[in-house]
């Protein structure tokens, strides 16, 4: 392709799906070259003015993805009067999904970005839960969204995953008797921890599955009563001295007792 050909991306929004398209189709014409002019956040009709008085000049496409009903009829409009080919590059996938799915469009522009925004969020929570999980690294629990505390098996683990898929950043730390805590738990917010607890027996039941499943004794101390109350008693004292709710995660679902969490925290931040 000659270097003076142009190609005008018009976006009501960033333009990187537009964009792309455009350097899918001048691959396929003699290596691929042309010149890209990007003009994202399209609002207005002066907007479209201005681009077309310099397309209208030069040996130019205009490429868009307006989903701005009244810009689309004007580009639309415009560009015929002044002789500019203006290539919609999303209207007619949006006319499908109406017509076969019977869906009514939004209209409405940077959806797309708000959706990577959120996806990157999520990543970003879930990349926070694993190199905060199991008290790895106290200064996470400043930093997160929600501190979980209680003895090993409480799923806090799991609980932690789960609400990073909903975009919290969870930091958990497990309490045992012969380690002192953290002193990073004592200096946050008492709504922004939760302590779990669990009863005996299922505790019991949990940890001698675990040693099976490892291929160790069950009689081991990890698994006994005496220890499991010694360690549940020890927990529920640092967790009086944190001042945080308590939620019983005994026969609860991970999903169950993050909503629960969710819930508990919501009235602790709103009172």
């Amino acid at each position: 392709m000659d270097e003076k050909e142009k190609v005008y991306v018009i976006s009501d929004s960033v333009g990187e799906t537009a964009e792309l398209v455009v350097k899918a189709v001048a691959t396929q014409f003699n290596g691929g070259y042309v010149e890209i002019k990007r003009h994202p956040y399209v609002e207005d009709f002066d907007d479209i003015e201005d681009i077309l008085s310099v397309a209208s000049k030069s040996n130019s496409i205009i490429a868009y993805t307006i989903v701005i009903p009244t810009l689309k009829e004007y580009i639309d409009r415009r560009s015929t009067e002044e002789g500019v080919i203006a290539v919609d590059l999303l209207n007619p996938l949006l006319n499908a999904f109406a017509l076969k799915f019977n869906k009514i469009p939004n209209h409405q522009p940077k959806l797309m970005r708000q959706l990577d925004d959120d996806y990157f969020r999520k990543i970003e929570a879930i990349e926070f839960a694993v190199k905060y999980d199991d008290g790895r690294d106290p200064r996470g629990i400043l930093r997160a969204d929600i501190v979980l505390v209680g003895v090993s098996r409480t799923s806090k683990t799991p609980l932690s995953m789960y609400l990073a898929h909903k975009r919290y950043k969870v930091a958990n730390v497990p309490l045992v008797p012969e380690v002192a805590p953290p002193e990073e738990l004592f200096n946050i917010p008492r709504n922004k921890a939760v302590g779990l607890i669990i009863s005996p027996d299922q505790l019991n039941a949990i940890r001698t599955e675990r040693l099976k499943n490892l291929g160790l004794t069950t009689r081991a101390n990890y698994a006994s009563y005496e220890r499991i109350l010694e360690e549940l008693e020890y927990a529920e004292k640092i967790m009086k001295r944190i001042g945080c709710p308590v939620i019983n995660v005994s026969n609860k679902a991970v999903e169950e007792t993050a909503d629960y969490i969710l819930d508990v925290l919501k009235r602790e931040r709103s009172s």
